[in-house]
């Protein structure tokens, strides 16, 4: 099994691979935010094969195919030996209504439907007990951050899950959490087009070394460097990125030639434009790892080259230009500590 390197989440004791693997667009279809049919044997053989390539973690949530993505996770790792086995990571506080699938779910921190929600997920998941377990979003019922996450801390003292942290929450938010009990963690999108948790909340975590966690460093599919302008007006109505500002109109054209801008800083390093868009995210300081998707095998091999690669001053600049003359995206351009190489 390839060896890669590895970061530690915070305090929490779990030491991560750089890369971990994303199961959003494993539940299959027919929910509010699916990416369309997937088929269950091939995303069992992604998920497999993530882990015999070093991937030591596995990110998923109770919303992912409503459950399903949970249950494909468990199938996967069914036999393994504990050796061999991966951290898990699943994410709790968003219902949805069995009688309408597609119906958005709903943000719920009550904290009895927390504790129902995490028993449902260990039983999906075959586990006695969840490795991190994050609040998905701020949730809509008016619940007071307070007590949804007194509600994890109590989870954890009781030993149903290891680690808890917060997910898609502001530095305010994490300020108030901190008051009650350490978040191990955050998880928060980053990518070359949204760079917004580099403002505030990245240098907080890292000010105070809380494990960062960021997700869709390949902007859903945008910065693969092989998605187009014809992928995009072919999605079909059950992909949820049809739905999407960034996958339309001059906003798509920006991110494409963004893309496109990427590929001679990916044949510099022999390497693909998908593995520049995702080292390009673990290059900022208090990054422990980043979150990719897959849903083929063949999928993991494209992006997995990101574990090993270093952007140096060169590519940074080349990276910045492209950020500016584009105009994709929004956020800070370059990471912080980072010398322009060239004027």
């Amino acid at each position: 099994m390839p060896v890669l390197p590895t970061r530690p989440l915070g305090s929490s004791g779990m030491d991560l691979t750089v890369v971990g693997l994303g199961t959003g667009a494993l539940g299959g279809a027919g929910w509010a935010f699916a990416w369309g049919h997937q088929d269950d044997d091939t995303s069992v053989a992604t998920i497999r094969h993530a882990l015999e390539q070093g991937v030591n973690w596995i990110d998923t949530a109770a919303i992912y195919g409503l459950g399903h993505a949970e249950t494909l996770v468990a199938r996967a790792l069914h036999g393994l030996p504990d050796s061999d086995r991966p951290y898990v990571f699943t994410k709790c506080g968003q219902l949805w209504d069995p009688a309408d699938r597609g119906k958005p779910p709903r943000r719920v921190g009550d904290p009895a439907s927390l504790r129902r929600g995490v028993e449902a997920s260990l039983r999906r998941l075959e586990a006695e007990r969840i490795d991190l377990l994050q609040m998905h979003h701020p949730p809509q019922d008016g619940t007071p951050l307070e007590r949804y996450w007194q509600t994890l801390l109590d989870l954890k003292a009781e030993g149903k899950v290891h680690a808890v942290g917060l997910s898609n929450h502001d530095h305010y938010q994490l300020q108030a959490a901190e008051r009650l009990g350490w978040p191990d963690s955050l998880q928060a999108r980053l990518s070359l087009i949204d760079r917004q948790i580099a403002e505030a909340e990245l240098p907080w975590c890292q000010d105070r070394q809380i494990g960062v966690i960021v997700y869709s460093p390949l902007h859903s599919g945008l910065l693969t460097g092989t998605f187009s302008q014809a992928e995009a007006a072919a999605l079909p109505p059950g992909d949820w990125r049809v739905r999407a500002p960034e996958f339309t109109g001059e906003r798509l054209t920006r991110n494409l030639t963004l893309a496109r801008a990427l590929a001679p800083v990916a044949e510099r390093h022999a390497t693909t434009v998908a593995a520049v868009a995702i080292a390009w995210t673990l290059a900022w300081p208090g990054v422990t790892g980043a979150i990719v998707g897959a849903r083929q095998p063949a999928h993991v091999d494209g992006w997995l080259p990101a574990a090993a690669l270093l952007l140096d001053p060169t590519d940074l600049d080349a990276i910045h230009t492209a950020l500016a003359s584009t105009r994709a995206g929004r956020g800070p351009t370059r990471p912080p500590g980072t010398t322009l190489g060239r004027g």
